[in-house]
């Protein structure tokens, strides 16, 4: 699987992680890389198991789980956002719809946008309320105390 996605993109980066295979995706390539995965026959990632983000002070990063119910295999991909001031990528809802509600839910919590999303909306959170999960938040009304 590794040199089946390296040949097709020789600028990802795979991980040492030891349980999963792990693959670190640039941003600008994000939305066409997650298209090969899905419709590739030899990949086969059927099933968006999560997406979420990570919050690392100078960078967000965007973590998916990805199965193929029919290979058995399972992949990490990761991708690196290092515009802290306007943290976008494109949408991959149009690929696997489960990543319509997972992306709103980082976009409430991390104000990650999601380009071309069908309704990119906050969930939980007013709209002028902050990003509760970035590493640099302040809880102006004091309901969360450090």
């Amino acid at each position: 699987m590794k040199q089946h996605i390296a040949t097709q993109f020789p600028e990802v980066v795979f991980g040492e992680n030891k349980q999963y295979t792990e693959v670190l995706v640039p941003v600008e390539k994000w939305h066409s890389f997650c298209e090969i995965l899905k419709s590739d026959p030899a990949l086969n990632f059927d099933y968006l198991i999560s997406i979420t983000a990570v919050d690392w002070n100078d960078h967000f990063k965007i973590v998916c789980h990805l199965t193929s119910s029919q290979l058995g295999h399972l992949l990490v991909l990761k991708s690196r956002i290092d515009d802290r001031m306007n943290p976008a990528l494109e949408t991959i809802s149009d690929i696997w719809k489960t990543a319509e509600f997972h992306e709103c839910e980082i976009f409430d919590l991390f104000g990650i946008n999601f380009r071309q999303h069908p309704n990119l909306r906050r969930l939980f959170l007013e709209d002028d309320y902050g990003f509760p999960l970035r590493k640099d938040f302040t809880d102006e009304s004091r309901m969360i105390v450090k």
